[in-house]
């Protein structure tokens, strides 16, 4: 049975101050449902449309569902998914070929390899009636560890068919963000069969970790490509305060912990420095942090006035953020969905509508009320 709610628009008026202000209407209240898709999934991290209109979605505890009509089916994997924490069963992606290759790509926490604990992997394997067969294991992060923070896990594919994803610093602030000789804090960049790009930046570069792409990166919990340039963007967890949203480049360090806008939970300062020479500035960051956990873009016509926005999941505040960007340059924000349960991901489908995974619910689509 479909679950239905009154959705309200809400702007929110407090930026950044550390940004410039900008000049903020109050929309005329518009009305939209929330359609429940499915129910009963506790952390629905990854979601992605099979070419039949079939919705595949990851539950962070290691369970995989195959959803149509509003029913799931458990799909049997042979992922060596390491829950804890942050960790577990995390992001889902079709090849851009599916149709051709049937490729399915995840990301996961593993504790395969040497040490106590686990580290990100990704994955690919391809979808045989109610299993996955032919799992190749194409990226697994080292050292394993046992702390439970920061495992990133987005990913993405460009024009050019190359596969990237996010990896955390794994709470090693300190020791792993700005290091190319070690996972963590980072951006990578394969081929879509496993193997590094012989143009990977950092090729050439003494023990480094051939598969980076760019680095200095906290916790980066959504990732897509620019529905216009083809860029990759990427948002990643900033500690208190600093969230940040940034357009990866080739070989960039995005300066983490070098330069921050955030400081230590307990108020204290780690740096007192926000701009540094070599060091990316961020397209737009949040102060106060929201948390934020997947985004899209709105490419369809199903939402007056939103074509073009920027949506992004809020962990912390339970809420889904429309913004509106011209250029590089973020002129509103509109809180929505408030109050249903923190925000895990958020994508358009093939129908042009916005489906949500809000944890301790499952999926829900936006539904704008006909008039």
């Amino acid at each position: 049975m479909k679950h239905k709610i009154l959705l309200i628009l809400i702007v929110i008026i407090q930026f950044s101050c550390a940004q410039d202000d900008k000049t903020i209407t109050v929309p005329e209240e518009i009305t939209y449902t929330l359609e429940t898709v499915v129910s009963d999934i506790n952390i629905p991290w990854g979601m992605a449309f099979l070419p039949d209109g079939k919705l595949l979605v990851t539950e962070k505890s290691g369970k995989l569902y195959l959803v149509e009509n509003g029913n799931k089916t458990e799909i049997s994997h042979n992922l060596t998914v390491y829950d804890r924490g942050q960790g577990g069963l995390m992001d889902v992606k079709l090849h851009p070929d599916y149709k051709n290759n049937g490729w399915i790509y995840f990301s996961y926490a593993s504790d395969e390899g040497d040490g106590s604990g686990g580290n990100t992997a990704i994955a690919r394997a391809k979808l045989n009636g109610n299993a996955l067969t032919g799992t190749e294991m194409l990226y697994k992060a080292e050292p394993n560890t046992t702390k439970g923070q920061h495992f990133g896990s987005r990913m993405e594919f460009d024009d050019n068919g190359y596969l990237y994803f996010s990896i955390g610093e794994r709470g090693e602030r300190d020791m792993n963000p700005q290091d190319i000789t070690r996972d963590g804090g980072k951006i990578y960049r394969l081929y879509d069969d496993g193997r590094i790009p012989e143009d990977n930046p950092f090729m050439d570069s003494t023990n480094a970790k051939k598969a980076i792409y760019s680095y200095g990166h906290r916790n980066p919990q959504g990732m897509l490509k620019h529905c216009q340039t083809g860029d990759i963007w990427v948002h990643e967890h900033g500690p208190q305060g600093g969230d940040e949203i940034n357009v990866i480049k080739k070989g960039a360090n995005y300066g983490w912990p070098v330069i921050s806008y955030g400081e230590n939970y307990n108020g204290t300062s780690f740096t007192d420095i926000t701009e540094k020479e070599g060091m990316e500035q961020p397209l737009y960051y949040w102060v106060p942090s929201i948390a934020p956990s997947g985004m899209a873009f709105v490419t369809s016509d199903v939402y007056p006035g939103w074509k073009g926005s920027l949506m992004v999941g809020s962990l912390k505040f339970g809420y889904l953020e429309r913004m509106v960007i011209e250029g590089n340059a973020v002129t509103k924000r509109e809180k929505l969905v408030e109050g249903e349960g923190r925000m895990r991901n958020v994508k358009q489908g093939p129908d042009g509508y916005l489906y949500l995974g809000i944890e301790g619910s499952g999926i829900v689509k936006i539904v704008p009320e006909k008039k």
